[in-house]
């Protein structure tokens, strides 16, 4: 029997995983229970992103954003409620009740995925048989590319003509152009085929979906020589890398990765045994590589091939400066192999460069020498800090001008001066002293200098979600906040019911505040154990984030009495509650007082004190003034 809508619901959200979800964009390192990264909502250095597998639920100490799976991908991801739903669906295989949700954006990307699909069997198709593709199938022999590799790759021909891909699918053609496989013509009606002429390569997303084209140019002439798909509803470049639905497992198994340029260097790597490698395609690293790299690499050992020009060895830097800020605030980079340096395996990410000599691409290289040379070549590439260093060492000739010299000593510097552990350091300072004839001590005034100089920053600003209110309001409402987040722990049946009458006899006036504690009233005692509850409160409030908000900041309130008795935990419900009274008791004196003067003038004093006793009289006030 076909699920419900909220059948299906439920059965996306058992199958999240907080700590998978938030690893598609936030680099994280296991913290006792919880894992902490950086916060991608606001710009910061210092972690302070918490994910908590038990509970489902992240949460930023900083910015307070945070809530369940789902929650955070429509803030990430800036969609609704329903399109997430339908994503995940898409993700997990589970199909929606026609009649829920937006049914078109769906339906058009499951048409678009089977368009790609279907392009790709065509194009090999034409590969093998077209004669028109037999310089395709010239170039790829001279490439060394066996058949088993265009099979396994899905390697094709586009044909000449304009529209021999739209007659061969035979569909929408409104389907095809999301796919990004027509475009529209300039001057006539109608569309042409993206592609033609060229060499394909597909595509994957890391589940093996083919979801764009690169295509290469086989004649003379023929420009872009690379012509890519655009992006569309399947396919963002950004966060894409070639190869990497076959290199996954491999880059899991070996913890570690190798990026290269090109599609045919990832080709030759991946086939000559280089498992582990993907291609970044003429496109810049970006931080969603980064945390796709992350999520299969728990150590982020990360080798950097790119091809050995300028532009590569510039694309090297680049790459380079992105991975240091994604992992730079889970702690140290590895910035020396020597093994007796304290906390040797301790580090955040370990960056090394592949720089084959001859100045050959990796797709060149292994033609020439093979696989197994390369991977030799590739386990023995220098760290980061060792590659730079031997750049700007190359520079250095022992009868260069002092100002030339006192140049490179300036650039040197600041790559000393980024290394934090001082056995490393004071080591990098006797090879560069020793490099260039310099004095260690002069080395070490000049870093400590350049250090002194840089050491103030500003600390980014980032928007924090707050409400006005009256310190009186803001003050019970945080309260009470209190009082409900001890029903996100494990609390005796006692304490519960007793909170629950406690929370009863409280005059929540926040909007939200107040309709989540109605609603905690109905549910509390139908859920089995503290997760089950959580999940049912985000369940009530799916499509209303500022209630998910609150429950979010309950949830990590709730912290504070994880580890009370019973006793303690009743002790400080009532500690709570009667903080509420006398605040409250407290405000209606000033109020009092206030009104006493305004009506009263002169004897204004002596008729709040007259108002006081009697108040003290027929109320108990005086235990709690």
């Amino acid at each position: 029997m076909p699920l419900t809508y909220q059948e299906a619901v439920e059965e996306i959200k058992s199958r999240l995983d907080i700590v998978e979800v938030v690893s598609r964009y936030v680099v994280l390192k296991k913290s006792g229970a919880n894992y902490m990264g950086c916060c991608p909502f606001h710009q910061e250095k210092t972690p302070s992103f918490s994910v908590n597998r038990q509970k489902g639920i992240c949460y930023c100490f900083a910015c307070h954003e945070g809530g369940d799976a789902i929650t955070f991908l429509e803030k990430i991801q800036n969609k609704s409620f329903k399109e997430v739903i339908e994503d995940e669906a898409k993700n997990f295989g589970i199909e929606l009740p026609a009649t829920i949700g937006g049914g078109n954006f769906s339906k058009k990307k499951t048409a678009a995925l089977e368009a790609m699909k279907k392009a790709s069997e065509f194009f090999t198709e034409n590969l093998f048989n077209s004669p028109d593709a037999e310089f395709a199938r010239e170039y790829l022999k001279k490439r060394s590319i066996s058949d088993e590799v265009i099979k396994k790759y899905g390697l094709g021909y586009a044909p000449k003509g304009y529209d021999e891909l739209q007659k061969h699918l035979n569909t929408d053609i409104s389907y095809l152009e999301t796919a990004g496989l027509v475009s529209k013509r300039e001057r006539e009606k109608g569309y042409i085929d993206r592609f033609r002429n060229r060499l394909i390569i597909p595509v994957k997303d890391e589940n093996g979906h083919i979801v764009a084209f690169g295509a290469r140019a086989l004649t003379e002439g023929q420009n872009p020589k690379y012509l890519n798909s655009p992006d569309t509803i399947l396919y963002n470049k950004s966060r894409i890398l070639y190869g990497f639905d076959t290199a996954k497992e491999a880059i899991k198994e070996l913890d570690s990765v190798l990026i290269c340029e090109g599609y045919f260097d990832a080709i030759s790597l991946q086939t000559g045994g280089v498992k582990n490698a993907v291609a970044s395609c003429g496109t810049a690293l970006t931080q969603d590589h980064i945390r796709l790299i992350a999520k299969y690499c728990e150590s982020r050992k990360i080798y950097l091939a790119f091809d050995t020009d300028n532009a590569g060895q510039m694309a090297t830097e680049r790459s380079a400066e992105l991975i240091k800020t994604a992992f730079g605030g889970l702690g140290d980079i590895k910035q020396f192999d020597s093994c007796y340096v304290a906390g040797g395996g301790n580090y955040s990410c370990e960056i090394r460069v592949v720089s084959p000599p001859e100045g050959k691409d990796p797709d060149e290289f292994i033609r020439e020498k093979g696989g197994n040379a390369y991977i030799e070549h590739m386990l023995n590439a220098p760290l980061l800090l060792d590659y730079r260093l031997d750049k700007l060492f190359s520079q250095y000739s022992s009868d260069m001008s002092p100002l030339a010299k006192n140049d490179l000593v300036a650039k040197i510097i600041p790559l000393i001066e980024e290394i934090k552990n001082n056995i490393v350091q004071n080591e990098y300072v006797k090879r560069v002293a020793t490099r260039l004839q310099l004095d260690e001590g002069l080395l070490l005034r000049e870093i400590k200098a350049f250090r002194a100089k840089n050491d103030e920053f500003e600390e980014p600003v980032f928007e924090q979600k707050s409400q006005i209110v009256t310190k009186s309001s803001n003050f019970i409402e945080k309260m009470q906040k209190n009082l409900l987040s001890v029903l996100c722990t494990n609390i005796s049946d006692d304490n519960r019911s007793e909170l629950i009458r406690i929370i009863k006899t409280q005059k929540i006036e926040e909007k939200n505040l107040k309709l989540l504690a109605e609603t905690i009233d109905k549910i509390v005692f139908k859920s089995n154990n503290t997760k089950e509850f959580i999940q049912e409160l985000f369940n009530e409030f799916q499509e209303n984030n500022e209630v998910k908000d609150i429950i979010t900041d309950l949830i990590y309130l709730s912290k504070s009495y994880e580890n009370l008795t019973d006793k303690e935990i009743q002790t400080a419900m009532f500690e709570t509650k009667n903080k509420i009274e006398l605040f409250r008791r407290r405000e209606e004196i000033k109020k009092l007082r206030l009104k006493s003067k305004e009506d009263n003038g002169v004897n204004g004093e002596v008729q709040y004190q007259i108002t006081v006793n009697e108040k003290l009289k027929s109320e108990n006030w005086r235990n709690n003034q």
